[in-house]
């Protein structure tokens, strides 16, 4: 069958390594495998590297409301917004996600209170997804969090959204290190292939339906007293 069009789509990848640029990110190395995969078929892809941005901590669309005195982070904010497809990256470290993917996520939630024009939650309509790197165990559990954190924002989750490389337990090579193994490996190169392709068509297909549908998830509809069959609806 033809390859589908899907220029139509934008993606954001967030980069969550702890290394600043131009230092090279192990992380950056197997999401470029996505997104060269999502640029060959036309999708508009954004690149952050979290770390090389002033990101305060808090939960609030701004923190320089807060004493910050500088917050980049709204305006990383406007390209998550811009994207139909979102991929969190993220090392692992002590089998959890870096800390800056602990703030990502944290920051994403500070503007998951704010509603889209049908009314739902603002990440309805997008769909997310996770890259995980590293030379210990976690990738199931990092990948787990993560896209537990996005779909409890508004998120869609496709199948198979996950995919990751993880070297010899203990200090070795990493991904894009000589000899690794990381690039070559059948399992990663095919997650990484099936996650990729699973974001673009639901992506896709959800563009193409005007998003989640708007009914039975529509908190002004819901502040304004319609229960949508909620078998209690005199408890308000």
């Amino acid at each position: 069958m033809p390859d589908p069009d899907l220029s139509h789509l934008s993606a954001l990848v967030v980069n969550c390594t702890l290394k600043p640029s131009p230092e090279p990110s192990n992380t950056g190395a197997l999401t470029a495998n996505a997104v060269a995969i999502m640029r060959a078929h036309g999708v508009a892809v954004d690149e952050v590297r979290a770390v090389d941005h002033v990101i305060p901590p808090g939960v609030d669309t701004d923190m320089t409301e807060h004493g910050a005195e500088r917050d980049d982070w709204p305006a990383i904010q406007a390209r998550v917004m811009a994207a139909d497809i979102l991929i969190v990256a993220t090392p692992i470290w002590l089998g959890e996600k870096s800390s800056v993917c602990t703030r990502v996520i944290e920051r994403l939630y500070g503007y998951s209170g704010e509603l889209n024009a049908k009314g739902q939650w603002a990440y309805y309509g997008r769909v997310g997804g996770v890259v995980v790197t590293g030379n210990e165990d976690g990738i199931k559990h990092v990948a787990m969090n993560v896209l537990y954190s996005l779909q409890h924002l508004g998120y869609v989750i496709p199948p198979q959204a996950d995919c990751g490389w993880i070297g010899e337990a203990g200090p070795g090579p990493s991904y894009a290190d000589p000899g690794s193994g990381g690039p070559e490996n059948e399992f990663t190169r095919r997650n990484t292939t099936f996650m990729t392709w699973n974001l673009m068509h639901l992506a896709s297909l959800l563009k193409a339906a005007g998003g989640v549908p708007a009914h039975g998830n529509q908190v002004s509809a819901w502040n304004a007293g319609t229960r949508f069959d909620h078998p209690n609806p005199e408890y308000r």
